[in-house]
């Protein structure tokens, strides 16, 4: 990863990027959140969601919280319950447009395993939606076609995991 970028904890004046960022990535295909959403997912378990900075600026984040293994939050309500698991759920990755293509997701996704192999979890899940499952499956994740994803992650969504180690 370039030495101007950082991975850093998320903070309370980061919002605003985030849901710009957000807002930007998934507008268009109807999978925006919003604030609401997106906050109740990190009050879940802040110490498990980061941001990406470059020179001050926020230019990615990652959102993510123990989920039951096999299940995934549905994107048209907030969170209402914080779970205890050892599957920590990957809610959302989010590289800003320019960025993307240059091994920076590759760097801030080791660095979200190593912290979660630090934090003692066993497995990683998340929702791949919009074909992104093609670059998963390069990376270790397993696709679970037998979990149903709810219809509002959109019509090529499929669950997938991965051993943390």
């Amino acid at each position: 990863m370039s030495e101007d970028l950082r991975i850093r904890q998320l903070a309370d004046d980061d919002w605003d990027a985030v849901v710009a960022l957000e807002h930007d990535a998934y507008a268009a295909d109807g999978l925006s959140e919003g604030r609401e959403a997106l906050q109740s997912r990190a009050r879940s378990s802040p110490g498990t969601c980061f941001v990406l900075e470059q020179r001050g600026v926020v230019r990615g984040y990652l959102l993510s919280l123990p989920y039951p293994p096999l299940r995934c939050p549905d994107l048209s309500r907030p969170e209402e319950q914080a779970f205890r698991s050892t599957n920590l759920h990957v809610h959302d990755l989010v590289i800003a447009e320019d960025l993307r293509g240059r091994e920076v997701a590759l760097g801030f996704i080791r660095h979200f395993r190593e912290h979660a192999s630090g934090q003692g979890y066993e497995r990683i899940s998340m929702v791949a939606v919009r074909g992104a499952d093609i670059l998963l499956r390069l990376l270790g994740y397993r696709a679970h076609r037998e979990v149903p994803v709810p219809a509002c992650y959109g019509r090529r969504a499929v669950y997938m995991s991965m051993p943390v180690r």
